[in-house]
């Protein structure tokens, strides 16, 4: 059972279960507690876990982090933790914010023992990061501020025409896109995990060429996945990840096996 502020894991799914973990860091905004609606498409695969911050949450009256390299020093060390305590082999997961958050964890945590995978969705290269519009959105406020970020989509009609929803809802909407704007890539080693990339083929920010220098991130080419659909092409399909994180879970499960069997023999 996890037992750590970091992660929040299906009210059914409170005892040990599948070999395989998957960690899940939601989008700018995003309520972690959706990624619990994808374990039963996870079936007996892997375990989800999404990854809550200080600041959201069941975690409100922590002080947020104040960069987005802070938080990723966070969450690896959480995810380290958690990793090593029971040798259990993990992938990485993240949406648009959550993938460039994911991309900054798994730099921290490649090498780090079971550690199998970075999975990203909906996310040009790091090193094309930030853009110039969400620059922009990240210094607006009020009705302005929501009109551009609504160029991303996933804001729902209610909250576009209610301000007072925005002004509950939208604060962590904007620290996230401020933690965006504020992030300065830096070159680095390539990761040796393997890189899969997987985004909705009528997404409007995010093309083919802005995926190509994800090669630059990577020991080995990144695997890409393309589905129907726009920037949140999985509100309505979860499948469109469950499917391609399931096989990854498997293979980092049969590698684990694999792995222990040999040293038990030798």
């Amino acid at each position: 059972m996890v037992a750590s502020p970091w992660f929040l894991i299906s009210e059914n799914d409170a005892v040990p279960g599948p070999s395989t973990r998957v960690f899940c860091f939601p989008h700018a905004g995003g309520n972690p507690r959706t990624f619990l609606g994808w374990q039963p498409g996870m079936a007996d695969d892997a375990q989800v876990l999404a990854v809550c911050p200080p600041g959201r949450g069941h975690r409100f009256r922590e002080p947020a982090p104040a960069s987005l390299a802070a938080l990723a020093d966070g969450s690896a060390a959480a995810i380290a933790l958690t990793a090593t305590a029971d040798g259990r082999p993990f992938l990485l997961f993240g949406h648009s914010f959550g993938a460039v958050l994911a991309f900054e964890v798994a730099r921290r945590l490649d090498g780090v023992r079971g550690f199998a995978g970075l999975v990203v969705s909906g996310c040009g290269a790091p090193s094309l990061l930030p853009t110039p519009r969400v620059v922009e959105a990240a210094r607006l406020d009020g009705r302005a501020f929501t009109e551009a970020v609504g160029f991303f989509g996933g804001l729902p009609p209610e909250v576009l025409e209610d301000e007072a929803v925005q002004e509950l809802l939208l604060p962590h909407l904007k620290a996230d896109f401020r933690m965006v704007a504020g992030y300065r890539y830096r070159p680095g080693t390539p990761l040796a995990v393997p890189v899969t990339l997987l985004n909705g083929t009528e997404d409007p920010h995010v093309s083919a060429a802005a995926l190509d220098a994800w090669s630059r991130e990577c020991a080995a080419p990144p695997d890409r996945h393309w589905t129907d659909g726009g920037h949140f092409y999985f509100e309505d399909r979860p499948d469109a990840v469950t499917s391609v994180l399931r096989p990854l879970a498997r293979t980092a499960a049969g590698a684990t096996r694999t792995g222990a069997e040999y040293v038990e023999l030798i």
